[in-house]
């Protein structure tokens, strides 16, 4: 079995394990930053970090009180239109325009804070201004 063969069986147990939390709903708004368990994705989807396949996302539009679209980030200095460069808790941080995505609540676990208004708004508008290319 090869190392990504193996880290898929790995996320796929976790996935199982996410899924038994059903009954957990935390509260969610737009504009926070929570650690959300994105897996171990295949081609050129971006990957979660750790044991618990996870990075950083902004819940950038909530669809209900299970579901939400949303942005990751990454600490990488990225360039090009599908990236916006900001602040956060004092860190440098960009977040992946590309990779936005639906994912229900039982992905999210912590909650890290509430993004700057300037900085949400710079992050919706960009990502409008992708999605419009």
């Amino acid at each position: 079995m090869t190392e990504k063969q193996q880290k898929l069986a790995q996320w796929h147990q976790l996935k199982y394990h996410l899924d038994s939390e059903r009954d957990r709903v935390p509260l969610v708004k737009e504009q926070e930053v929570w650690w959300c368990a994105l897996g171990e994705n295949i081609g050129v989807e971006i990957n979660g970090k750790s044991h618990w396949f996870s990075r950083p996302v902004l819940i950038l539009k909530k669809l209900s009180h299970r579901s939400f679209i949303i942005i990751p980030f990454t600490s990488q200095n990225k360039k090009g239109n599908w990236y916006t460069h900001f602040r956060f808790l004092g860190k440098n941080q960009v977040a992946v325009l590309s990779q936005e995505r639906v994912i229900s609540v039982e992905r999210l676990y912590t909650k890290i804070g509430t993004i700057d208004d300037n900085d949400y708004q710079k992050i919706k508008d960009d990502f409008k201004k992708l999605l419009s290319l």
